[in-house]
């Protein structure tokens, strides 16, 4: 096997996943997989650049650091891309004022932004509160607008904590576009715009990450 600088020759950076690759959310903060602490800080001590990229959408970005930290990651909120930050922006630029449905844990990275008359909805991991009620009143929202947009952050089906499976945003993201007529645009992994704006945070070409 060609040594570990042999198989990075021209790699500049390197995009880590965080949920199901460094560690098992779940009570207490979760569990880290192992290896995984001694892997992050063997990249932090080479030349190479280190972002996160995370469709975690339970927690703000510092919250996530936290839990990480006293797991033992060496890592900072710089270093996180993450799709509530990314969608904020979005819906500035754009003039958008959300209806959110989305967990509590992350509802302060939206604190700047105007949600009055909501003129779109703004999907996430919301666990409990994927009522009937708050889906209907997405629904309806959305059934209303002429124009109807609808932000998922991220797709996932299901990802996993230490007790087990748990469904992730995308099956209801799924049934509001079933339901509305609609196409959701996704923030978040696998959309390639995501990625990019996690390798501008690196300041490095796409060839020059792995």
């Amino acid at each position: 096997m060609a040594a570990w600088s042999e198989r990075l020759a021209g790699v500049r950076g390197v995009l880590l996943d965080i949920s199901g690759v460094l560690y098992d959310s779940g009570a207490g903060g979760g569990t880290p997989i192992a290896g995984s602490v001694e892997a992050v800080a063997r990249l932090k001590r080479s030349q190479l650049k280190v972002q996160f990229c995370t469709n975690e959408s339970q927690k703000s970005r510092g919250e996530l650091v936290a839990v990480l930290r006293r797991l033992g990651f060496d890592i900072s909120e710089g270093e996180v891309t993450a799709p509530a930050p990314a969608t904020c922006q979005i819906l500035k630029e754009r003039g958008l004022r959300p209806y959110l449905l989305i967990h509590d844990g992350v509802r302060s990275e939206f604190d700047h932004v105007d949600m009055s008359n909501p003129n779109c909805v703004v999907i996430a991991d919301a666990g409990e509160g994927f009522s009937y009620q708050n889906m209907n009143k997405a629904f309806q929202l959305l059934m209303d607008l002429e124009n109807p947009v609808l932000i998922s952050l991220g797709k996932g089906r299901y990802y996993k904590e230490t007790s087990g499976l748990m469904l992730d945003v995308g099956p209801y993201m799924k049934a509001l576009e079933y339901a509305c007529g609609v196409e959701a645009e996704v923030v978040g992994k696998p959309s390639p715009e995501f990625f990019n704006s996690a390798l501008q945070a690196m300041g490095v070409e796409a060839h020059q990450a792995q």
